[in-house]
């Protein structure tokens, strides 16, 4: 492989290359996902210690996505969607992409304390070093079991979010972590499915590659059944509602359908029906974890209109 500290400059870098390099549309999510966490909590925030908490969680989640980058700019070069990211197309020095993640994650955890409290800036520290130093340096190029494990990482920010308005972790923190963590690997997994030869290609031991395809299509199944107990016994905690309830039903079962249908289709048909179902069940996943946590806030809303 190429080695991530070898890339030459391929132009003058942009703001917009910058940007790219926090991984915009991962933030929005670990965004949304605090945001839900310190709304639904049974704390208020000032608005403006409400808006500091949010960026600078949204600060640490790019530093995260800077420091991937810079380590996996090698992998990223090999997997054609990512070799147009701004370290393997030489527009952003692996340097400069290294720099702003280390500095963005020491003004992130400073800051998301004096704003709020030190449990909560310990948390977000927790979950960079997470990311980058567990998930991306140790477990992604050792073990098929790597998303499984670094989801993890993508599960915390609602517990921040929760813990940045009410200084403590609850039953109902751990269990919005759990649904993170437990949607991961489906998630991914469906979208290595339909990814053919690209994780192969830069020879990151992706369960696709080290088990099969039709080990992987199992997966996705038992883990969207383990994914559910999680899912629907939030309704039943303090921040569910019926708005929840009747959003957890209709999105687990459409869930469980859709990897069903990848667990029994059928693996000799015809390429451009290959992968369909795989593509489908993938955009879906994306929506069921965004119209859950919608589903959370209008109960929450609902709560606050009951007085």
């Amino acid at each position: 492989m190429t080695d991530i500290r070898s890339y030459e400059g391929g132009g003058e870098a942009r703001f917009g290359d910058y940007v790219q390099l926090l991984k915009p549309r991962v933030m929005s999510l670990v965004v949304f996902a605090a945001l839900v966490g310190l709304l639904v909590a049974p704390a208020t925030l000032h608005p403006v210690e409400a808006f500091c908490a949010i960026l600078f969680i949204a600060l640490g989640g790019g530093a995260s996505g800077a420091l991937n980058m810079w380590w996996d700019a090698d992998i990223d070069a090999v997997m054609r969607r990512t070799q147009s990211r701004p370290i393997p197309s030489g527009r952003v020095e692996p340097g400069e992409a290294l720099a702003i993640g280390l500095a963005l994650s020491g003004i992130s955890v400073v800051m998301l304390g004096l704003a709020t409290n030190l449990m909560a800036a310990a948390l977000l520290a927790f979950t960079i070093f997470f990311y980058v130093v567990i998930y991306s340096v140790w477990l992604k190029r050792i073990t098929p079991q790597n998303i499984v494990i670094g989801g993890a990482a993508g599960a915390f920010p609602p517990m921040i979010g929760w813990v940045a308005a009410t200084g403590s972790v609850s039953i109902e923190a751990f269990l919005m972590f759990m649904l993170i963590f437990m949607w991961t690997p489906p998630h991914f997994w469906a979208l290595a499915l339909f990814m053919k030869s690209d994780y192969g290609d830069a020879k990151v031991p992706m369960l696709t590659e080290t088990h099969g395809r039709k080990s992987t299509r199992a997966h996705v199944w038992w883990y969207t059944v383990a994914l559910v107990p999680f899912s629907v016994v939030l309704a039943f905690t303090t921040i569910g509602g019926p708005v929840y309830m009747a959003a957890a039903l209709i999105l687990n079962l459409m869930f469980l359908r859709g990897a069903w249908a990848i667990w029994r289709r059928d693996e000799t048909a015809a390429e451009a029906d290959r992968y369909r179902v795989e593509k489908s069940v993938f955009r879906f996943s994306l929506y069921y974890l965004f119209l859950l946590f919608v589903a959370l806030l209008a109960d929450a809303g609902l709560r606050v209109m009951g007085g």
